[in-house]
């Protein structure tokens, strides 16, 4: 190679040990972006509506979500709040309750199995010592408290979250009020012969990231709300905490759902075990009705995102970005997918199949 080329390779290879360096920063900064899209579509959905000006509606929908969040503040909050420290706190009795129910099951099929004479019976002293060896109610109850301490106490650093969502926050505002100048400021990065191209690829980036978030809050409410009237229905303590869990943890794919089913189920247990299978039931019908009915007909314009293909970008982006990754890894799986449709099939692929063609 000559020597232009080899100082190419070289500021190629020193961006991308940059970008790398800064990827914790990168990411709040997709963060605010996202933000930042949700903003400018509602602002977009009300010049729609209304004859007005573009900084007018973007302050109208700025005065609507904080009125929006100070309800919730003062409405949802509180409750949720004191519900979900009661949930933390019933945590390590619901495993203590799930291993004594367990326990007493194996002693029956063993009862079952082997009969009653169980100081003559070989097999029988072997289970009998497994059992022995398992831990009882109160030492995984200590363990699960403090794994929970644990939680709670990296969580109780609030510094440097509070700085970080100040950041992603400001990137949002100052993106929302001037959205056309920053994207053309990312575009002058990109080589001048490409640059209408990388225009009309952001703009289908920004249109997927939008029909993303309108359809992730529609059936996260759905499944708020489906959530409640079923704990409700089947008399679970804690509804609202256990709902608004439900509907949060829904924006992550695969591994929220699961998650949030450990908590209602935890309480359940406490009450009747019946209760907790029910509730198990219940959220399996739950999601597989957001997943094959509300999400497919809210969605139908959105980018679709193979199954594998989002477990493989939790995957990685967790890895990579750590827990705001595996938060944000949908969004930046649809952005991923565009940037490889738009870039490496039609303009790379297809374009080296046509001068195959041709040739």
């Amino acid at each position: 190679m000559k020597l232009h080329h080899w100082i190419a390779l070289s500021a190629l290879l020193s961006a991308g040990i940059i970008l790398w360096s800064l990827r914790e920063i990168l990411i709040l900064i997709f963060a605010g972006i996202i933000l930042a899209m949700a903003l400018c579509t509602l602002v977009e959905k009300l010049r729609s509506k209304l004859p007005i000006a573009r900084s007018l509606a973007l302050v109208i929908c700025l005065l609507c979500v904080i009125l929006v969040f100070g309800i919730l503040i003062v409405i949802v909050v509180p409750p949720f709040t004191k519900e979900f420290q009661q949930l933390i706190i019933q945590l390590p009795n619901a495993a203590g309750a799930f291993l004594d129910i367990a326990t007493e099951n194996i002693k029956r099929v063993n009862v079952l199995i082997y009969g009653d004479s169980l100081q003559e019976n070989i097999g029988q002293k072997s289970i009998l010592y497994g059992l022995q060896a398992l831990p009882d109610s109160s030492t995984i109850a200590n363990a699960v408290t403090e794994s929970i301490s644990k939680i709670l106490g990296l969580a109780s650093n609030l510094g440097s979250g509070i700085i970080q969502l100040l950041f992603v926050l400001a990137i949002s505002l100052m993106v929302s009020f001037q959205p056309i100048e920053y994207r053309e400021v990312a575009i002058l990065l990109i080589p001048s012969f490409y640059r209408r191209r990388a225009r009309l690829i952001f703009l289908e980036c920004g249109s997927a990231l939008s029909s993303w978030m309108v359809g992730v809050l529609i059936s996260s409410l759905f499944v708020a709300l489906l959530s409640g009237i079923g704990l409700s229905i089947l008399g679970v303590k804690l509804v609202i905490a256990n709902a608004l869990l439900a509907g949060m943890l829904n924006i992550i794919p695969n591994l929220g759902p699961v998650i949030s089913t450990i908590f209602p189920m935890s309480v359940a247990l406490l009450d009747e075990p019946w209760k907790a299978l029910a509730v198990l039931g219940m959220y399996i019908i739950i999601q597989n009705l957001e997943s094959y009915v509300i999400t497919p007909s809210i969605m139908h314009h959105q980018v679709r995102l193979l199954p594998g293909l989002t477990l493989t970008a939790q995957f990685i982006f967790t890895i990579i970005f750590g827990p705001i990754g595996l938060i944000l890894a949908l969004p930046l799986a649809v952005v991923l997918q565009v940037f490889i449709k738009e870039i490496v099939i039609q303009d790379l692929l297809d374009q080296w199949k046509k001068r195959r063609i041709l040739k």
